[in-house]
C-alpha cells in the first residue's frame, strides 16, 4: 500500500444517497480471483449502455471529471453487501478520496466499506450535510472542480473554502505510513518467529 501523501485532484460529484456495493460494482464482477482490472466496472450499469458505450449524462463520463481522484457522494455511502470488490473498484478507477455528510444519526459511510477503504488505501472523509451542499454547489459547472486533500493536517480546500475533518488517529498512522494490516503484523516478525519456534502447539488449549 502506497503511503497518503497531500495531493490536488479533481472531484467527482455523485448526488445520491444509499450508494451501495452492487451500484459500486455490480455481482457479476465477482466472479473473477484476481484484485485487479475492476477500475472500468466501478458504476457500470451507470455507466454504460447495452452495447457497452457510455452514458454521456453520467457524471464520469464527462469532461470535467476526466481524471477525477476525489469522490463525492451523499450519507450511507456504500452500504449494502459487504464486498471489498467494491473498493478495489473504486481505487482502481483512480480515487483516493471519498466524501460523504453525516445527517443526524445517519453516518456518511457504511462501517464495512468505510474499513475496507482504511485497508485498501482510501481515505473516507466525512462532513455535515452543508458543507457537501457546498461541493455539490461548486461542482455543478462545467468546469472541473479541484481540491487539495491533506491528512496530515485533516483539511480539504477548494479555492477558498476550506473544511477540516476528523479522522482515527490509527487510520491516519497507517496511511500516512503506507501500512496494511499485513505490514503491520510484519513489524512483529521476529516476535513471531519466536513464539513459533518455542511454542507447543500439542499443549492443551494451544
Amino acid at each position: 500500500m502506497e503511503k497518503f501523501k497531500a495531493f490536488t485532484g479533481t472531484v467527482c460529484a455523485i448526488d445520491r444517497a444509499n450508494i451501495d456495493t452492487d451500484a459500486l460494482i455490480p455481482k457479476e464482477y465477482l466472479k473473477s480471483i484476481k484484485r485487479t482490472g475492476f477500475g472500468h466496472a466501478l458504476f457500470s450499469e451507470w455507466r454504460y449502455n447495452d452495447d457497452g458505450t457510455n452514458k454521456p449524462d453520467f457524471i464520469l463520463n464527462q469532461p470535467k471529471t476526466e481524471g477525477a481522484s476525489i469522490l463525492v457522494g451523499r450519507n450511507n455511502f456504500g452500504c449494502g453487501s459487504s464486498r471489498e470488490h467494491a473498493v478495489w473498484a473504486v481505487a482502481q478507477q483512480g480515487f483516493k478520496v471519498v466524501v460523504a455528510p453525516t445527517e443526524g444519526e445517519i453516518p456518511g459511510f457504511a462501517d464495512i466499506f468505510r474499513n475496507n477503504c482504511s485497508k485498501n488505501g482510501i481515505l473516507t472523509i466525512q462532513l455535515s450535510s452543508d458543507q457537501v451542499d457546498q461541493i455539490f454547489e461548486m461542482s455543478a459547472g462545467d468546469a472541473p472542480l479541484e481540491a487539495m486533500v491533506n491528512l496530515e493536517e485533516q483539511k480539504i480546500v477548494m479555492g477558498e473554502v476550506e473544511f477540516t475533518f476528523e479522522v482515527d488517529p490509527t487510520i491516519k498512522e497507517k496511511l500516512l505510513s503506507g501500512m496494511d494490516d499485513i505490514s503491520e503484523s510484519l513489524l512483529y516478525e521476529g516476535d513471531i518467529s519466536i513464539f513459533e519456534s518455542t511454542h507447543n502447539a500439542q499443549l492443551t488449549g494451544a
